[in-house]
């Protein structure tokens, strides 16, 4: 991601984590908290564990949170591997100190996959572990093939990266709409409901888009 987009991600986290209707689905869920980790991620060798495992269950504690978040510094690193993240992701389950019915990674970023694994049996090996993901494309800017980062990555995130029962994707195409994007997107993860009017991860019928679309992109841009 670019320094703007990646400030804008955390802040939308940073306000997400403490909106009152999060908290309230917080309280009101089955145990009235729940276990939360903030991770960073790039190509196949950077993931990084910004926030780690932290019990949210009230607003003391969802501030908390935001403020460790906040006080960790930025970093950049090159290419885009969806699939050694959520790899890194499912792996931190089993490090959690905490037990709870639901497992969900979501995963937010602005391109396709574009180094590492290929990101279906990736994908389909976290389902089998019970593990749902939701997605968050970032669609901000005008896509460079270049880098992987396509037009269609609403429907690629939606064939290729989320699955699970109740997953879904909220697409974030104008600034204004990330900190509502990721309100809404927790709101629902903490109550485990699936939206009404959103993509979600029913089977798709047919294959609308390659899912190694983001490694042959930088294929054809590196023989340049």
């Amino acid at each position: 991601m670019d320094l703007d987009e990646q400030e804008l991600q955390r802040q939308g986290y940073l306000e997400a984590i403490t909106a009152p209707e999060v908290i309230q689905a917080i309280r009101t869920g089955a145990y009235g908290r729940i276990a939360l980790t903030y991770v960073e991620w790039a190509g196949p060798a950077y993931q990084q564990v910004v926030v780690p495992w932290r019990l949210i269950e009230d607003r003391a504690s969802a501030e908390a949170f935001a403020a460790e978040l906040a006080e960790a510094p930025l970093t950049r690193e090159r290419w885009t591997s969806i699939s050694a993240g959520l790899r890194f992701a499912a792996g931190l389950f089993a490090e959690s100190p905490y037990r709870g019915l639901r497992r969900v990674i979501d995963v937010s970023g602005d391109g396709a996959n574009n180094m590492g694994p290929p990101i279906e049996p990736v994908r389909d090996w976290v389902l089998e572990q019970d593990i749902v993901i939701n997605g968050l494309p970032i669609m901000l800017k005008e896509a460079n093939p270049g880098f992987g980062s396509i037009k269609e990555l609403d429907i690629y995130y939606e064939d290729c990266v989320i699955g699970g029962p109740g997953s879904f994707v909220i697409p974030v195409r104008e600034r204004e709409q990330f900190v509502p994007a990721i309100r809404q997107k927790l709101a629902l993860e903490v109550a485990g409901r699936q939206p009404a009017v959103l993509p979600a991860a029913s089977p798709i019928r047919e294959k609308r888009i390659d899912c190694l679309i983001g490694e042959r992109l930088r294929m054809q841009w590196m023989d340049r």
